[in-house]
């Protein structure tokens, strides 16, 4: 697909060039794309597609860290460690989103301070010891640590790997490259999710599962490591050759600050598109928790489980191969409306369900809902972000779209435990759809096209 003479153009850029940096946030320099000190940084899918392809093939193993505990930790909660109540058992949720969260919000940052590669290496070092606490932990706190772990290699990984793809396709593709890029994960979580509900159902809910976890951090902090490249140069390729912004606000000498005040609350697309990811999030904390707890109380078994906690990812990871392309023909306001829509009337027909024929329509409807959401968010902040700051507002969004993990499994544990798990998914069934609303009454249309 032809990335649009306009993307393919070279663009002269130097090392000491700083366009769009305040010297409170100009970074030292570092390694940069190919040809960024002398022969021009080139922008778009195309001419980037190596390490473009690099990129997925690393974003499918951050997937994968997740994917590994998706079908088996909800199990482990209750027949290893014992714990009845919701709340207790969906603390490794909220320590994991919490700190993800955060992690988020400082991956924008200093990924602008000292470039996107290091801050992806240092997030695949810190997953290293997640596998082996998963494995060994002797009581559940260590669980929970290991989710926190889990937040920041989380955090540092997946928003990097964003912001570098953001970063090397420019404007013109960039709903099909956040497609790509959030296809890989949910794909490979999915995937990994049937794997490890299929090994423990044979070999138990511990050690076996997460030896897949430990080969994949392994493979992907190799990769990053020795194979991905800086992409900061093309950040700054995009900077030069910006327009000047229509609202005087988003001009590209932001302090970070501001530029939480805009993607938190000032914009109206950019704060529309955070409470949006953050209740989408939230309905994931409850997928995430409560689904499998709620499957096994009705006798289905472990594979069983492990199958429609894997049908839901698995159709949000392959539609945004599609989602993603089409937000960049016909924008992006009216597919995220849809999607929360979508996802709130899945999340009815779990509450009303009774066997694994309803609930794994929900699963796919929740799927969908979720691919014409994720990829779109995404794209949308990066439409109205100046690239000189567009990591941070990334990292910002992040921050409240997986504070949605740890209030989700909050409010959902909280409610399972007063009124039971079936008054949790019609509560969060009911935000799902007033976010929806939102969106369509607050949100202006971002893409340029449009």
């Amino acid at each position: 697909m032809s990335d649009g003479a306009d993307c393919a153009t070279p663009v002269q850029v130097r090392l000491e060039d700083t366009v769009g940096f305040t010297d409170e946030h100009r970074p030292p320099p570092v390694e940069t794309a190919p040809g960024a000190a002398g022969d021009g940084v080139r922008l778009g899918l195309r001419a980037n597609l190596a390490q473009f392809s690099l990129l997925v093939a690393v974003n499918a193993l951050v997937g994968g860290m997740l994917g590994q505990e998706r079908t088996v930790l909800p199990l482990l909660a209750r027949d290893v460690f014992h714990l009845s109540a919701y709340t207790a058992a969906l603390t490794y949720i909220v320590a994991f989103g919490a700190t993800k969260a955060v992690t988020n919000f400082f991956a924008g940052t200093l990924s602008d301070r000292y470039g996107r590669k290091p801050v992806l290496v240092a997030g695949w070092l810190v997953a290293l010891p997640v596998p082996v606490l998963l494995i060994f932990g002797p009581a559940w706190g260590w669980i929970v640590f290991a989710n926190v772990l889990l937040g920041v290699n989380q955090g540092l990984t997946w928003s990097t790997t964003v912001i570098m793809k953001i970063d090397l396709v420019g404007p013109e593709r960039r709903g099909l490259a956040m497609g790509f890029n959030e296809a890989s994960g949910y794909v490979a979580l999915a995937a990994t999710a049937m794997a490890t509900g299929a090994i423990a159902a044979h070999w138990g809910l511990r050690p076996a599962p997460f030896l897949l976890g430990a080969a994949y951090a392994a493979l992907a902090l190799g990769l990053s490591t020795l194979a991905v490249r800086e992409t900061r140069g093309h950040a700054r390729a995009e900077a030069a050759r910006h327009p000047a912004p229509e609202n005087p606000d988003h001009h590209a000498e932001l302090t970070t600050g501001q530029v939480a005040r805009i993607t938190s609350f000032r914009d109206r697309a950019l704060s529309a598109a955070s409470q949006a990811g953050m209740v989408n999030n939230l309905n994931d904390a409850l997928a995430w928790g409560i689904f499998p707890l709620l499957f096994a109380a009705h006798g289905l078994s472990i594979a069983a489980i492990g199958v429609l906690a894997a049908l839901y990812p698995a159709v949000w990871g392959f539609g945004q191969l599609f989602t993603g392309w089409w937000s960049d023909r016909v924008g992006r306001k009216h597919l995220i409306t849809a999607g929360m829509l979508i996802q709130a009337a899945a999340l009815g027909l779990v509450a009303t369900g009774t066997g694994f024929p309803a609930w794994a329509l929900a699963q796919v409807l929740l799927g969908a809902g979720t691919a014409l959401v994720y990829p779109t968010l995404l794209a949308a902040v990066g439409d109205v972000a100046h690239p000189a700051w567009r990591a941070r507002s990334v990292g910002v969004y992040r921050l409240w779209r997986d504070g949605g993990f740890a209030v989700g499994a909050l409010l959902a544990g909280a409610l399972a435990d007063a009124y039971g798990p079936t008054t949790a998914v019609w509560a969060v069934a009911a935000l799902t759809a007033a976010s929806g609303l939102l969106v369509a009454v607050r949100m202006y249309e971002t893409h340029p096209r449009t």
